[in-house]
């Protein structure tokens, strides 16, 4: 062929070096055109292979394979070789430039090889996330290493044939340059061993829900990768914290409450502490009709009875003696309550206590873990508790504490 378009060129009439020059231009023409329509068939070709081997099989690995381009990847290896074998050829003329277009050929099939690895290991990065035990798992993290190692490899192999030098050149390169590459690379560095920390001490997971105030972040972990986690707020807005922030800086990991039977509800009423007060008989009749307490009432009445008694106490005044309160009998009545509550874990902490007393009132605190964890759900029950315990707070002649702008009448 070369010899061919030569003898056609000098035909013409043309000298030489021109001749000569035509020749490798035209060759080089031919051989492109080749090269196109190679990967023209080599595209179609293996695009048709993948896809019918995505229909036949019900793995989704080969799926991620081909929406990851691995077949127009593959596609350019055989031009790619076609020129490498045809360049000593089509620049024979020129000697001085053989080497060079060589290198470069070298070069972009090290580039195209990087490229392929790393589609590889995204398509595998997406398949492992659709496995259960990958979910929480921070495979962004470490597909990233696997690039990095890969990346580093392939500029030393591009180094190596571009310079002509060995590799251990371009480590000594490195080791020289080695603050200017820890300053660029910092976060990058710091982020991995976090990325690794995080990973063993197994601190956070993809599907968290964490809080960490410094960077008003409170929502479900979406993604971790070496550089940065990435946080979906409930107001749907994305908060992005450095990843060795994870380990240096403090946050709120709400996967125990998630793994836990309960969702903690822990919430005060404060009582106006001049409407506390020693429950009469007349009073403490009416309270006997209220069911979740009544039993309690009878008993507690005849206990009250017979120590007085004994004791001799003089009960012209409630002061005097043992007696019952209506705070007391409000707070047994939010227990029995909260004990009968359909939606109440009962075999977690259960209690209502009494707090220290503040210049807002006596605060009494419902303190239990709903069954139900989801946000919505647990508000809701939340409302419903403490909407009953307030309305029944009149019952008890007791009164919550509230700011007025003018004076009870």
């Amino acid at each position: 062929m070369k010899q061919f378009l030569l003898d056609f060129y000098k035909k013409m009439g043309i000298d030489d070096q021109m001749a000569q020059s035509l020749e490798s231009i035209t060759y080089l023409l031919i051989v492109s055109l080749v090269a196109l329509l190679l990967w023209w068939f080599s595209k179609r070709f293996l695009g048709m292979i993948f896809l019918k081997i995505s229909r036949s099989t019900k793995s989704k690995l080969d799926d991620y394979f081909i929406h990851n381009k691995i077949p127009e990847t593959l596609s350019y290896f055989p031009s790619l070789f076609l020129f490498d074998s045809f360049i000593p050829t089509i620049l024979s003329p020129f000697p001085g430039l053989v080497k060079m277009g060589g290198a470069v050929l070298s070069a972009s099939i090290t580039i195209v090889s990087i490229v392929l690895v790393r589609r590889l290991l995204n398509s595998l990065k997406d398949y492992l996330k659709t496995l259960k035990n990958f979910k929480d798992k921070p495979v962004d993290s470490y597909i990233q290493v696997v690039m990095i190692f890969v990346w580093f490899v392939g500029i030393m192999i591009i180094f190596s044939i571009l310079t002509g030098k060995d590799i251990g050149t371009f480590l000594a390169t490195l080791g020289a340059l080695s603050a200017v590459i820890l300053l660029i690379f910092k976060d990058t560095i710091l982020g991995f061993v976090a990325s690794m920390q995080v990973t063993i001490n197994d601190t956070v997971r993809i599907g968290d829900w964490i809080s960490m105030s410094s960077f008003n972040a409170d929502g479900d972990v979406i993604e971790i990768n070496l550089s940065t986690v990435k946080v979906q707020n409930f107001d749907n807005t994305i908060t992005t914290i450095p990843t060795y922030k994870m380990v240096s800086d403090s946050f709120v990991n709400w996967r125990g409450m998630s793994e836990s039977g309960g969702r903690r509800i822990k919430r005060a009423i404060l009582v106006r502490v001049s409407s506390i007060a020693f429950v009469d008989e007349n009073h403490l009749e009416e309270l006997e009709k209220i069911e979740r307490i009544a039993t309690f009432i009878k008993q507690r009445k005849e206990e009250i009875k017979a120590e007085n008694h004994a004791n001799g106490s003089d009960k012209s005044l409630l002061i005097n003696g043992r007696n019952m309160t209506n705070i007391g009998l409000f707070r047994r009545y939010a227990l029995a309550y909260l004990q009968n509550h359909p939606e109440i874990n009962k075999d977690l902490t259960l209690m209502v206590r009494q707090l220290a007393p503040t210049s807002e009132g006596v605060p009494i605190e419902v303190y239990v873990f709903s069954k139900d964890k989801i946000w919505a759900n647990y508000e809701q029950i939340m409302s419903d508790i403490f909407d009953h315990l307030l309305a029944a707070i009149p019952f008890f002649k007791l009164e919550c504490f509230e700011y007025t702008t003018t004076p009870k009448l």
